[in-house]
């Protein structure tokens, strides 16, 4: 089947992501000890006892203020947005004290703190604390205003770097060769491991993503996720790595050395490496819209590079910021290639659905891919950290939340719940639906909040994981109640959940289900409802996930497995489009796989009910998977006779069989409580009989299942067929070799009601009759 469509993965190509860096004009006289962005402001301190406020494009702005003893460290107090910019930020000192100065240079506050230098310093990610280091070994937590909390941890040596984990619940720090991950609990246990093979000299841990990043005079950089499980570690670079720095987004990070700074994506790999003439880089700062950062230098000066040659892709359109300002749009097929020009510099840009959105600083900009000459532009109150399409509406999150956009340009809802983060809103924690959007709750990460695009409403009650949730996705196609996400918790685990239910307005949504373990990422297809994923070294799609809700029995076969050894650690699935999965490497590299062409044919028949093409196609190809596919498909849409040809192609006479009964059931609410057992949902099997007034089918429901305490539960309350189910327990318990009847209730009843076997078949017999004789009972016809 795969053989027919199929060549081999294609190697694309590499992305090139560069650093644009210039050198700064202005220039400390001595070494640059820290450096931080406040808004587009960037403050320094040096050895020459100075700190300096410098603009984006390195001009002066004139001395903040001077010290008394030479700076050590620099950190801003966490910004809340655009309108609300820190006015406050924190410096350590080489004579043991920490300063709170404010944006105008007066010092609010100096505390003594450390024996010897205060080597480094950072807020907590909320604000609420600061942590302190030093070269006594001495690691320390205050209060806001400087008030000593806690002396944290005493280690033998020097610390020279410190970061606070995404929750500020517990402080990374070095101690030599080692990283050491400290809680705030006095009872917690710590985390050690060995780190580098030489002294550890930066840290950095990343709110967003929860990795650590470290560097050391080993000459290697390497990645770790919270628990201290190595990541991606870099071969022995020219010198010792002296700065490492997140974006605050977790996408990227930057890593400098002597006369060098590296760009790095989140899993390791170098976009572009970038030689800068200033000794030693002793610190690197990210903007917070990712865009640029600012290195510092041990010569006294300063550079700053723009992140550049950013690509997105959907179908055949590939969009390239080329410069910070200009976006390349090129048509592969159609060899179209325009330049868009913006005044501002651009901070994201996203393509999909058939619009290209950018936005810049100040302004966002919707673009049809059919007309890129007239874009809808409207203003922006605070900078854009990340934008999502989907068919119908645009996410977009900044500082503030959430917001639903029109491609008019128009607000549609702004979704919110309590203890909601913006900051930890990315591609991995919401997705957008057609209709709904879901987000991992951050102060619960095991919930899945699902809300109506719409309103912003939250929809029913939120998906309740066992685990916490580290990534969701949202299928786009079909109606609201084909909407399904698929989670991946910490485990790894991957689960399946339809949220169709919630969408629709119903407040029930069934618990997931678990397609697969060591799943690394997973990926809904834009045309239709298959899905893809890697999972323990291979690529697997599933052609027809809804299978898990319609037969369970049958996820195996229309699954579709390849063997992926070569896609290395921690691979990404960035496309799935049409029939190509797009797979970048932990490398960086990019690799294509076809899947077959059939099932996106057969979902593009079966969407115009074309059931008979729909057969032929599957006969025409002859593949088991197909069959299968379809089977599934007809029984979603009650589509009996197609079901039936297609279970008979796979041999699956059992189902064959409860088919060809279910076609002999004269009404259509007993063939749909019949196809609603199927699905494994006994409780709408009964509500749809009780309501027709099917009352003896529901008993013999309940009988066939085992269900005793229902089916005479049923029969006692509607004063009918109490000897039916008597009955037939008489009989089950012969068959299990039981003679004496446990049950009270059953013993109770037994008493007083006399068995007639002829007179219970008799009466069987004409609840049948009546059944038939209904007003709209019909036999089974196509597309009842």
């Amino acid at each position: 089947f795969f053989s027919k469509t199929v060549a081999a993965a294609l190697t694309l190509r590499r992305e090139r992501m560069r650093l644009q860096v210039t050198p700064g004009a202005f220039r400390h006289k001595q070494y640059v000890t820290g450096c931080g962005w406040v808004g587009n402001e960037l403050y320094t301190c040096s050895d020459d006892k100075t700190v300096h406020k410098v603009s984006p494009d390195g001009e002066d702005q004139g001395k903040v203020t001077d010290l008394d003893s030479c700076p050590t460290d620099l950190h801003w107090f966490p910004s809340g947005n655009k309108r609300q910019q820190s006015d406050q930020f924190a410096m350590a000192c080489s004579d043991g004290t920490f300063l709170l100065v404010l944006r105008n240079g007066r010092v609010e506050k100096k505390v003594d703190a450390h024996k010897g230098a205060v080597i480094s310093l950072r807020w907590s990610n909320e604000g609420t604390a600061i942590g302190t280091a030093g070269e006594d070994g001495v690691v320390k937590i205050w209060s806001r205003s400087g008030m000593l909390r806690s002396t944290l941890a005493t280690v033998d040596s020097s610390v020279y770097s410190l970061s606070w984990s995404p929750d500020s619940n517990q402080i990374c720090f070095t101690c030599g060769k080692d990283i050491i991950v400290k809680p705030l609990q006095p009872q917690a246990k710590q985390l050690q491991w060995k780190a580098h093979d030489g002294t550890v000299l930066k840290v950095d841990w990343n709110p967003v993503n929860g990795l650590v990043v470290s560097g050391g005079e080993d000459r290697k950089y390497k990645v770790w996720d919270g628990f201290g499980r190595l990541m991606f570690q870099s071969k022995p670079l020219e010198f010792a790595i002296t700065a490492a720095a997140w974006s605050p987004n977790g996408e990227l990070f930057a890593v400098g050395m002597y006369d060098s700074i590296r760009l790095c994506d989140r899993t390791g790999w170098t976009y572009s490496r970038e030689h800068v003439p200033m000794g030693s880089v002793s610190a690197i700062s990210w903007s917070s819209d990712c865009t640029q950062l600012a290195g510092a230098g041990a010569d006294g000066g300063l550079v700053f590079g723009q992140v550049l040659d950013r690509r997105e892709e959907w179908q055949n359109i590939s969009v390239l910021l080329k410069d910070t300002n200009k976006v390349v749009v090129h048509d592969i097929l159609g060899e179209m290639e325009e330049e868009l020009d913006f005044r501002d510099r651009v901070i994201n840009l996203s393509v999909g659905y058939g619009h290209l959105v950018v936005t810049t600083s100040l302004q966002c900009c919707i673009y049809s891919l059919q007309n890129l000459n007239t874009p809808h532009i409207f203003d922006l109150k605070e900078t854009v950290n990340y934008v999502q399409l989907s068919d119908k509406y645009m996410l977009m999150v900044d500082s503030s939340g959430m917001q639903v956009y029109s491609y008019e340009g128009r607000p549609v809802a702004a979704p919110k719940f309590q203890g909601m983060r913006a900051e930890t809103l990315n591609s991995q924690t919401v997705a957008m639906g057609s209709e709904c959007l879901a987000v991992i709750d951050h102060a619960d990460p095991k919930m899945v909040r699902i809300f109506e695009a719409s309103t912003g409403k939250e929809l029913g009650k939120p998906i309740q994981h066992v685990l916490d949730v580290v990534s969701v996705s949202l299928n786009r196609w079909g109606s609201a109640a084909h909407r399904k996400c698929v989670i991946i918790d910490r485990n790894r685990d991957l689960y399946v959940c339809p949220v169709g239910q919630a969408a629709s307005g119903k407040d029930s949504v069934p618990p997931p289900f678990k397609l697969g373990a060591m799943c690394d990422a997973a990926t809904w297809n834009t045309d239709n409802d298959m899905l893809s994923a890697i999972m323990d070294g291979k690529l697997v799609v599933w052609y027809y996930p809804n299978v898990v809700f319609v037969d369970r029995d049958l996820v195996n076969q229309v699954k579709f497995t390849k063997e992926a050894s070569d896609l290395g650690k921690d691979p990404q699935i960035l496309h799935f489009h049409g029939t190509s999965v797009t797979v970048r490497r932990s490398d960086g590299t990019q690799l294509v796989s076809a899947v077959s062409p059939y099932p996106t044919a057969l979902y593009g028949i079966v969407q115009r009910s074309m059931w008979e093409q729909a057969i032929q196609l599957c006969r025409y190809v002859k593949d088991s998977t197909l069959w299968a596919c379809l089977a599934v498909m007809a029984l979603a849409d009650k589509e009996l006779s197609t079901a039936e040809v297609a279970f008979a192609a796979i041999d699956e006479v059992a189902k064959l069989q409860y088919v060809l009964s279910i076609k002999e059931i004269p009404t259509v609410e007993g063939r749909n409580a019949e196809l609603a057992l199927w699905r494994r949902r006994p409780e709408e099997a009964e509500q749809l009989l009780l309501q027709a007034g099917l009352m003896y089918r529901c008993i013999d429901m309940h009988i066939r299942l085992f269900h005793w305490d229902r089916a005479l539960e049923l029969a006692v309350h509607h004063k009918t067929h109490v000897d039916t189910v008597l009955m037939m327990r008489e009989r089950y318990l012969e068959a299990m070799g039981r003679r004496e009847e446990t049950n009270p209730k059953f013993r109770q009843y037994r008493e007083g009601v006399e068995i007639d076997y002829n007179k219970i078949m008799a009466k069987i017999e004409q609840e049948k009759e009546k059944e038939a004789s209904r007003p709209g009972a019909r036999p089974y016809q196509e597309g009842y």
